[in-house]
């Protein structure tokens, strides 16, 4: 599906709660692959719906604003707790088609380059929007992707895989 198809069958499928099907488990996702930790995610996930509903009409972009929001508060519980991402070992993986070692390698980015690498490789959201999700620039997550990238292709080029 392409990124900004599942908008458009969002408002057809009955908005805020077709967008939920459509992307709920791929954002939720995307915020464990980011936070490390599966009750941040959820907790992120289920308020930035819940913010959304609440405001309604004045969110022209719903898809984009639950993006950011449940990425914005993710990242303030993390920076509450004053932590980085641990992987959550329990149960099953957040994406049992993302290697662990790529899991990990995440975790040690800076929030700012877990972020771009996420949104925009995993998500598949164009530049210019993964500025707009994290409150940034296209120049700097142009730098966060290129930094992300290459911190982790030389962490996964020193594993004995």
């Amino acid at each position: 599906m392409d990124v900004h198809e599942d908008v458009v069958t969002s408002a057809a499928d009955g908005g805020l709660e077709g967008l939920y099907r459509n992307v709920g488990a791929r954002l939720w996702r995307a915020v464990v692959m980011y936070t490390g930790d599966r009750e941040v995610a959820s907790d992120a996930v289920a308020e930035a719906f819940a913010q959304a509903l609440r405001r309604g009409e004045a969110i022209r972009d719903p898809r984009r604003w639950v993006w950011r929001a449940a990425f914005n508060i993710a990242a303030g519980e993390l920076k509450r707790r004053r932590r980085k991402p641990v992987l959550d070992q329990r149960e099953s993986a957040p994406d049992p088609e993302l290697p662990i070692l790529l899991r990990e390698a995440l975790a040690v980015l800076s929030p700012k380059q877990r972020a771009a690498v996420i949104l925009h490789h995993y998500a598949g959201y164009p530049v210019r929007d993964v500025a707009r999700i994290i409150g940034s620039t296209s120049s700097a997550v142009g730098v966060h992707l290129h930094r992300g990238r290459e911190r982790l292709r030389r962490l996964l080029e020193n594993t004995d895989v």
